[in-house]
């Protein structure tokens, strides 16, 4: 199987304008993710599909490979699939313009998920450790079956476990809600989702294709068009962490992870 890495960046983003050009460590942050990208050991080629000029000559300008999109794309993998349109590659690989601290080993993973025929395409999942990631909307769970491949993901807690939890709101701020009862985050396995995902070429330009579905829209989750459309998602355990940044307040904590991990 032959495998690229495409690289959705827009510059008019809603809370951080020009995001992928934004400083991190003396280096842009779709610099950061370029060149981990380079780093897997599986792919023939990295290519940016951007929106703006100016990302496109910045990143010409460190020696990447970019291309043009059309603006009006309401995604990233719509954006990738356009390029995808063109290119010969049996899997194309979708790492996020706003992963700085994605790892060359994290693509190695999703590429070779797709060496079960069985699956359309790849993803990765990492245990959660604090009650606060259950709750946290923000963070996307995913349940799976024995073999590996998704059932479900979600903004709310699943699996939900009903011997364990309580859900209670508090006195103070209706939309609040505690945990009560017995539980502990040992007590069971449960995942998020890690947004790094594997396609085969033509599921890719037949999933960009399709009209939103109606759980996708509820849960604003496009991995759920797949799964409505009966396409299987087969899933990893990482122990690597990565962190997108959205604002400005998240680019000073992965600059300060960056520096501890130095």
């Amino acid at each position: 199987m032959t495998a690229i890495v495409i690289i959705p960046a827009r510059y008019k983003s809603t809370r951080f304008p020009g995001k992928p050009l934004s400083l991190l460590k003396g280096k842009t942050l779709i610099q950061h993710v370029y060149e981990n990208s380079r780093g897997s050991h599986l792919i023939g080629d990295v290519i940016v599909a951007t929106d703006s000029k100016a990302i496109f000559e910045k990143v010409l300008s460190f020696g990447g490979k970019a291309v043009m999109t059309r603006e009006e794309h309401p995604s990233g993998t719509d954006r990738i699939a356009e390029v995808a349109a063109y290119l010969d590659y049996d899997i194309v690989v979708n790492v996020q313009g706003d992963e700085p601290l994605v790892r060359p080993q994290m693509i190695d993973d999703v590429i070779s998920l797709l060496r079960d025929e069985r699956a359309s395409i790849g993803t990765l999942m990492k245990r959660i450790t604090e009650v606060e990631e259950v709750l946290d909307p923000n963070v996307v769970k995913v349940v799976i079956d024995e073999e590996g491949f998704a059932l479900y993901f979600s903004r709310s807690p699943i699996p939900y476990c009903r011997d364990g939890w309580k859900l209670s709101s508090r006195e103070q701020g209706a939309e609040s809600r505690d945990f009560t009862g017995t539980f502990t985050i040992r007590d069971f396995h449960c995942y998020k989702h890690i947004g790094i995902y594997s396609y085969r070429r033509e599921t890719l330009l037949r999933l960009s294709g399709m009209e939103p579905t109606d759980m996708e829209k509820i849960e604003k989750l496009e991995q759920l068009r797949a799964l409505e459309k009966g396409i299987r998602i087969k899933t990893k355990e990482t122990f690597f962490e990565t962190f997108g940044v959205d604002t400005p307040e998240d680019l000073r904590k992965v600059e300060k992870c960056l520096s501890t991990s130095l």
